[in-house]
């Protein structure tokens, strides 16, 4: 396999544009008309996301084998879908095709060996990683809708319960399909640790045009039934006992995750005394945004380890921090800290661009790829539905509330050497 030949080819392909989606998919559906049923009605989403999926993957060719988590993961959730591997013959065979039509002559036996080879390594190893979870897990879970809050004007909370044990870390998130839209499969993390009944909180962000989050928002009831994927992502989970400080910086409803992992720092103290000093710092354009501020700031009138900063970028009459989230946290202590970083693809780079200005290491510095990666980056193409958070761009607890251009306002706090996180107090074992 050579990889440079199918860099070079599908650089070439890829400049058509719109037009190979749809040439690809107009011929699978009509070589194998039975896999239109796995996919939304609308494809408009579906069409968008194959330039850059199989650009991903075709950048990546050369690290297929030794990096296969990603589709290991692909694999992995594509059982929800009903895909089996007799669905790999025909993706591969109109992919083919497809090369076909838009290299033309170029298309020649030695570069049709290359490409014949890199998708058997992907769809090997996506199979592979089915069947195995197939053993351990069921292909999606059902859950019942246990209670639904409309907390701002396009904002819900939702309350779930899967039917059957549904095991997940803090920090990651779940793919959900709901009956009003099916096959249209979106992310969402729970900002909850995992609890003794099962239930999950969900934030849910209505994006304006989107397909799924408005009738989340608008037609979702207690007592509908929805369906859960296998919970992902790693990179904003942390270890249990683990005593590193962390700072987390959250913007809109990246809240969610970072509540996930503070829920579980929480437990640690409760139950045993110790645990790591957190300082959390929301960021969101207007205050009204600020929609979990009565909890969190009872959280920190109570947890002596726990520090709460608001910060709000487009209001000037706000009497309390303005500015970016990212830019105030590029103020705080950093040695010593971890930081946790999620929302919007603009407010995360931005921070991670402060933080590491400021000096802080990369290592100590986590945000999760899958979340906010360019939509339809981590999905195969022509297996259906596999959606990165297109939809909350990316999913709710993605939407970049915070990296508007702001009034600097006041001035951001001073970095918190002098609080009772940066004394390096630890506190006894009866603190609340």
């Amino acid at each position: 396999m050579d990889a440079y030949a199918l860099q070079r080819s599908w650089d070439q392909v890829s400049t058509y544009g719109d037009q190979v989606a749809l040439y690809f998919y107009s011929h699978i559906f009509v070589s194998h008309p039975e896999v239109r049923t796995m996919f939304p009605l609308s494809m408009s989403n579906q069409r968008d996301k194959f330039v850059s999926a199989l650009g991903r993957i075709v950048s990546h060719a050369d690290q297929l084998e030794n990096d296969a988590s990603f589709l290991q993961h692909l694999g992995r959730d594509h059982r929800k879908y009903a895909v089996v591997a007799a669905h790999y013959n025909a993706v591969g065979a109109s992919l083919c095709a497809t090369l076909q039509h838009f290299l033309g002559p170029e298309w020649d036996e030695d570069l049709a060996a290359h490409w014949t080879a890199a998708y058997q390594v992907v769809a090997r190893i996506m199979v592979e990683a089915a069947e195995t979870s197939e053993e351990s897990s069921p292909d999606w879970w059902d859950a019942d809708v246990l209670s639904v809050e409309r907390r701002t004007m396009d904002l819900t909370l939702l309350k779930v319960q899967p039917r059957r044990p549904y095991q997940f870390r803090p920090g990651q998130s779940v793919s959900m399909e709901i009956p009003q839209r099916p096959r249209m499969w979106r992310y969402f993390s729970p900002a909850n640790a995992p609890r003794p009944d099962g239930s999950i909180d969900l934030h849910v962000q209505q994006i304006d045009g989107g397909q799924v989050s408005p009738a989340v928002v608008r037609s979702l009831r207690a007592g509908d039934t929805v369906k859960l994927g296998a919970p992902v992502g790693e990179r904003l989970t942390r270890r249990e006992g683990d005593g590193r400080e962390l700072l987390m910086v959250a913007g809109g409803t990246g809240l969610a995750p970072l509540l996930a992992v503070l829920e579980q720092v929480d437990n640690e103290w409760q139950r045993t005394g110790n645990g790591p000093l957190v300082h959390l710092l929301h960021g969101v354009r207007l205050p009204w945004h600020l929609y979990d501020r009565p909890r969190l700031r009872e959280l920190a009138a109570k947890r002596s380890w726990f520090d709460y900063t608001e910060v709000v970028s487009d209001d000037g009459s706000y009497p309390g921090t303005r500015g970016k989230v990212g830019t105030v946290a590029a103020k705080q202590l950093l040695y010593g800290r971890t930081a946790m970083v999620c929302g919007g693809p603009q407010m995360v780079a931005h921070t991670l661009e402060q933080l590491a200005t400021a000096g802080m290491q990369p290592e100590h510095i986590k945000y999760e790829h899958f979340y906010y990666a360019a939509a339809g980056e981590h999905t195969l193409p022509a297996l259906p539905g596999q959606e990165t958070p297109s939809e909350q761009q990316p999913p709710p607890r993605l939407t970049a509330l915070s990296d508007r251009p702001g009034d600097p306002g006041r001035e951001v706090p001073a970095p918190d050497t002098g609080s009772r996180r940066g004394q390096g107090l630890r506190i006894p074992r009866s603190a609340g």
